[in-house]
């Protein structure tokens, strides 16, 4: 243990599973007392117990979620984005509303809620920071996602928004940028999950690689760690390669 983030509070969305479950695995090694928020109550609650941490029930979809987080934990420093979704592969104009909405739900209006619920405290302390998790699919999109691509295109440009408009309240906002992972979302990204499908993702990463929940902790811990002060804006590609 580096203890890089010791005596530090961390809410990570989505925290029961994949990504996010890397993420608490690291921020825990690392020192942080960290709440795994998520709707996934058993996932949740036993990944938790593993780790030692808290667990909270957190429908992110829901701005009371996020204030009722912040009333629980006022002294929190980090806020993690990492719940998300994503949609199959398909035409733009075949994507139903529904699909359309839970996006926007679950990739959009997060971020926004956790602004809203923790911004006021962190102002008040003068410290914190925001790691949101993003995606290649933002800066370098792939054709049949397109909706997917927009969502994390959003969440990046929110994060460098709030970056320079937060900044002078001592609170720090990026952005990690996964490639694909071998999580739970991967088939859906790829329409399905066949070894020839994997063969043909793999193709376009130089590394020749998923990312890892391991290579996405690393990342998020760096920026939510006091070795970041002086970064703010960025949105940390882990892709191996795949965007240049």
């Amino acid at each position: 243990m580096a203890d890089r983030l010791a005596g530090k509070r961390a809410i990570i969305t989505g925290g029961a599973s994949g990504f996010g479950a890397g993420i608490a695995e690291k921020f825990v090694q690392e020192g942080a007392r960290v709440i795994i928020a998520d709707v996934d109550v058993d996932g949740g609650e036993r990944l938790a117990r593993s780790l030692g941490c808290a667990f909270a029930l957190a429908d992110v979809r829901k701005l009371q979620t996020f204030t009722s987080l912040a009333d629980a934990y006022p002294d929190t420093d980090i806020v993690v984005s990492n719940a998300g979704v994503g949609h199959l592969p398909q035409a733009a104009e075949d994507i139903d509303e529904a699909t359309f909405e839970r996006v926007l739900d679950v990739n959009v209006r997060p971020f926004y809620h956790a602004v809203r619920a923790f911004v006021p405290g962190m102002k008040s302390r003068g410290t914190g920071v925001f790691v949101n998790i993003a995606s290649t699919a933002g800066v370098s999109p792939r054709p049949g996602l397109s909706w997917y691509n927009a969502s994390k295109g959003w969440l990046i440009t929110a994060t460098r928004s709030l970056a320079v408009e937060l900044a002078p309240a001592g609170i720090r906002v990026n952005a990690v940028n996964p490639v694909a992972g071998d999580t739970p979302m991967l088939a859906t990204f790829m329409g399905g999950d066949t070894p020839e499908l994997r063969a043909k993702f793999l193709s376009t990463i130089p590394l020749g690689r998923f990312s890892t929940p391991e290579d996405v902790a690393n990342a998020a811990c760096y920026l939510a760690s006091d070795e970041a002060a002086m970064v703010t804006g960025v949105a940390l590609e882990v892709d191996g390669g795949r965007v240049i």
